[in-house]
């Protein structure tokens, strides 16, 4: 989990605590949306990734974006969250693509390809 969220870091300007939050939210999420088989190989395939899922729904977001987050569904709902963990509109893609570059990495192009075919609208991010 380090080394993605250094990557991460690296990408978009977030700082680590941050970073760490926003994997944590979108790998819930497609806990939430994705196919459950897939998802759990990739979770799996990811040390820390659990542990990152449980630590973002504490204190999921505050302010307005976090209640948006929280009130609508698919990849807007998955946006607000972001924007209530710090996450910018500018640093959303190259996190989404940071992110899923990492799980083709560890977890091989036929876990991820499913996830992202399976949520409408996720390719615009990744």
């Amino acid at each position: 989990m380090e080394e993605l969220i250094t990557r991460v870091t690296q990408k978009t300007g977030l700082d680590q605590a941050t970073a760490r939050k926003a994997i944590g939210i979108i790998l819930g999420y497609l806990q939430k949306e994705g196919p459950q088989n897939e998802v759990n190989q990739l979770v799996a395939a990811l040390p820390g990734a659990q542990d990152a899922i449980e630590e973002s729904k504490t204190g999921a977001g505050g302010g307005l974006m976090g209640m948006v987050g929280s009130m609508g569904g698919g990849v807007m709902a998955l946006g607000g969250q972001l924007m209530g963990a710090g996450v910018s509109m500018g640093q959303m893609q190259p996190l989404g693509k940071e992110l899923f570059a990492y799980g083709r990495e560890k977890a091989g192009e036929d876990v991820m390809g499913p996830i992202v075919g399976s949520i409408p609208g996720l390719s615009q991010f990744v």
